[in-house]
C-alpha cells in the first residue's frame, strides 16, 4: 500500500543537507550552490508548489512548454534553458530565458550572439562540454574550447559565465567524479589562460549531484530526486504561442 506523498519542503530539506555537506567537502559555503529545479513535463502547479517550498530557479528543455508555464506562473519565476537548443528556436528562447546552460556548437553561439544583438538582449551563456566523450551526448570537445573562448570574448551581446556537462549515468556515482573534476580543472585553466571569470559550473543531476558539488558545481540540475518520476508531456492544445 502506498503511503502519504512526502512534502516537497521535507524532500528539499534533505537535498539541501546533502548539498551543504558536499559543499563543505569542497571548502565552500552551502550558499555557493544553487538548485535548478528541473520541471520539464511537469505542469505550472508543480512550479508553484516548488516556489512555495523554496526553489526559485527552474530548468526547462522545450521552448513551447516553457512558454506555457512562464505565462501561467506569471512574474517572479526564473527559468533557465538547460537542454539542447536548435538554431531555429534561438529567437524564441531569447524571449523566455536569461540563461542558456547548453550552448554546444560555435554556430549556435554565434547565432545566439547575432540574434541577441538584433533584439537588444544580453543572455548569460554556458558552454556545454562533452567531457566523457560519449557519442550520444552534445557538447564541445575539451580541446576545442580555447578557440571557442577566443571567439566568445569578441562578442558583445552575451555574457560567457561558465561550463556545463553531463556525466554518464551509472549506479556507481563515484565513477562520475573524474568527469566533474575534469570540467572544474578545465574551467580553472581557461580562467588563468584568458584572465577571465567563469564562475558557474552546471553539473550534477539527481543521481550524482553530491559528487558534482564536492567537485565544484555551482548549479545542480535536479528533477527526479525532488519531484519524482516525470509525467509524459502533453502539449497544451488550447495554448498558442508565437515568438
Amino acid at each position: 500500500m502506498g503511503g502519504k506523498p512526502r512534502d516537497l519542503k521535507d524532500i528539499l530539506g534533505e537535498v539541501n543537507a546533502v548539498i551543504a555537506e558536499a559543499a563543505r567537502v569542497s571548502g565552500r559555503a552551502p550558499e555557493a550552490v544553487e538548485i535548478i529545479g528541473v520541471t520539464k513535463t511537469h505542469g505550472p502547479d508543480l512550479v508553484r508548489e516548488a516556489l512555495d517550498a523554496g526553489i526559485t530557479t527552474f530548468g526547462e528543455s522545450r521552448v513551447q512548454e516553457a512558454a506555457w508555464k512562464i505565462q501561467e506562473c506569471g512574474g517572479g519565476v526564473d527559468f533557465h534553458l538547460i537542454g539542447h537548443l536548435q538554431s531555429n528556436k534561438v529567437r524564441a528562447a531569447l524571449a523566455l530565458f536569461p540563461v542558456f546552460h547548453a550552448v554546444d556548437t560555435l554556430k549556435l553561439l554565434e547565432g545566439v550572439e547575432r540574434i541577441a544583438s538584433e533584439d537588444g538582449q544580453r543572455p548569460e551563456v554556458l558552454l556545454e562540454v562533452n567531457v566523457s566523450g560519449e557519442a550520444s551526448k552534445f557538447g564541445f570537445k575539451p580541446d576545442a574550447l580555447d578557440s571557442v573562448i577566443e571567439r566568445a570574448l569578441e562578442m558583445r551581446s552575451l555574457t560567457l559565465s561558465g561550463l556545463m556537462t553531463m556525466a554518464p549515468y551509472t549506479p556507481e556515482i563515484e565513477e562520475t567524479r573524474p568527469v566533474f573534476a575534469e570540467l572544474r580543472e578545465l574551467r580553472d585553466r581557461l580562467e588563468d589562460k584568458f584572465s577571465i571569470g567563469l564562475p558557474h559550473l552546471s553539473m550534477g543531476m539527481s543521481n550524482d549531484y553530491r559528487v558534482a558539488v564536492e567537485e565544484g558545481a555551482t548549479w545542480v540540475r535536479l528533477g527526479g530526486v525532488l519531484f519524482g518520476d516525470r509525467p509524459r508531456w502533453k502539449p497544451q492544445q488550447e495554448y498558442r504561442w508565437e515568438p
